[in-house]
């Protein structure tokens, strides 16, 4: 047990912890509450919460580059102090809004834009600082604590946002009430920031202002064919198959015609074995390609069978082992980019990671509403399932052709002349004798 949890011996990590603990709650307190108040105000229509989801995300695939490239170059916890108190205000304004009984659907597509560009810059300075406090043989091991982390608190999340606003009356509301919680958790990481101790730190040195560094990031993520392995992956798994807040929301109320309650125990339910799986990555150490591959497989099948199941019951009970598969891929694969890499590109790779893997967000979510809407909500699981399985294929097959591990045979069309040693020509005559 002590080495899953040794990264919490190191006491700025330990600080910056506690504090993610209380706030990655609110986030989750809002993921559901959110999107509870979309379906009411646009009358459960699967487009407008996929366009919500892309929009909260499109800024990540906007902006991330530019934000990884000062994420190398400003010091990261001043840099994350301001992203999450801009987050705390935009979930304030919204909060309100829902609370006065004015909010409008437009309101929260421009709120939610307006989230996703806090969220954008946040990223890139929060994946790379976790290496700055724990050095970088715990990095592995703070990596997956930090999905327990987030994991824990969806076991708990979801469950509570949707028991709150059944609570407040189940109306536009009661979800602002909720939202508003989330706002105030925000305090709890801004000031485990303030808590650091600097001295404490790994800070490594910062990258100097040259031109086109944004292209030398890129470029030097396109020499590694392990690196665009398994960013291809993560673009088709965070693109069409992790859409869970287009998912759930629809399976939840148009297949199985359940209330808020049942639709954030969906969430606690599948965060039960995205905790087990990064728990079990805390304690493994360093991952290989191997596992990201392999858990994306398992993920893709998993996200299929699920989308087959014919009850509530028999959904929810596929939901823990489709939260460790792609827990398992997330960690192992952001564990991976991180460790593999130098010091002062990590926070350009970390930029460009999170841009594949959410920014594909913006285009996928808004499909996946699309098809709810119209081929029905199984089709947002089956289909997204099926395009990750192809995805990975794909991603495996020209990683194996870029780094010559599948050689085919050529033809020479030339005779091939064997020149005799005069052993051979003397042993030969004699044969022929």
């Amino acid at each position: 047990m002590r080495s899953t949890f040794h990264a919490l011996t190191i006491r700025n990590y330990r600080l910056y912890a506690g504090g993610s603990v209380i706030s990655n709650v609110g986030t989750w307190l809002q993921r559901v509450a959110q999107d509870w108040l979309v379906l009411l105000l646009s009358g459960t229509s699967g487009t407008a919460l996929g366009i919500t989801t892309g929009l909260q995300f499109l800024p990540i695939l906007l902006l991330t580059p530019y934000a990884g490239l000062l994420a190398d170059r400003l010091p990261k916890r001043a840099m994350m102090m301001m992203t999450q108190a801009t987050m705390a205000l935009f979930a304030l304004v919204l909060g309100l809004l829902a609370v006065s009984g004015v909010a409008r659907t437009w309101h929260v597509y421009v709120l939610a834009f307006l989230f996703g560009i806090g969220n954008a810059f946040d990223i890139p300075a929060r994946q790379s600082f976790v290496v700055e406090m724990v050095g970088k043989d715990d990095l592995a091991n703070a990596v997956g604590l930090n999905s327990a982390s987030f994991n824990a608190a969806r076991v708990v999340g979801p469950a509570a946002a949707g028991g709150l606003i059944s609570l407040f009356g189940g109306g536009i509301v009661a979800t602002g009430w909720v939202i508003l919680l989330n706002a105030a958790s925000y305090a709890a990481v801004i000031f485990s920031l303030w808590r650091l101790r600097t001295d404490l730190l790994h800070t490594p040195v910062r990258a100097p202002r040259e031109p086109r560094m944004i292209r030398a990031g890129v470029r030097y993520v396109r020499s590694r064919p392990d690196l665009t392995m398994i960013l291809a992956v993560m673009f088709f798994a965070g693109t069409f198959g992790i859409n869970f807040p287009v998912t759930l929301a629809l399976m939840a109320t148009q297949v199985y015609h359940k209330g808020a309650g049942q639709f954030g125990l969906l969430g606690s339910v599948m965060a039960i074995g995205s905790l087990a799986g990064a728990l079990v990555a805390a304690h493994r150490g360093n991952p290989r390609h191997r596992l990201v591959v392999v858990a994306a497989l398992l993920f893709a099948v998993t996200e299929i069978v699920a989308g087959l199941m014919p009850s509530y019951l028999t959904f929810a009970m596929v939901l823990p082992v489709l939260g460790v598969t792609a827990l398992t891929m997330i960690t192992a694969a952001n564990a991976t980019m991180q460790l593999s890499v130098t010091p002062d590109m990590r926070g350009r790779v970390s930029a460009l990671f999170m841009m594949i893997f959410m920014g594909g967000t913006p285009l996928g979510a808004p499909i996946m509403g699309w098809v709810g809407q119209n081929f029905g909500a199984r089709w947002t699981l089956i289909g997204g399932g099926l395009v990750v399985l192809a995805g990975t294929i794909l991603a495996i097959a020209m990683f194996a052709r870029s780094s010559g591990i599948v050689v085919r045979p050529k033809l020479d069309p030339r005779p091939h002349v064997h020149v005799y040693t005069r052993e051979e020509y003397s042993h030969l005559r004699d044969l022929a004798a």
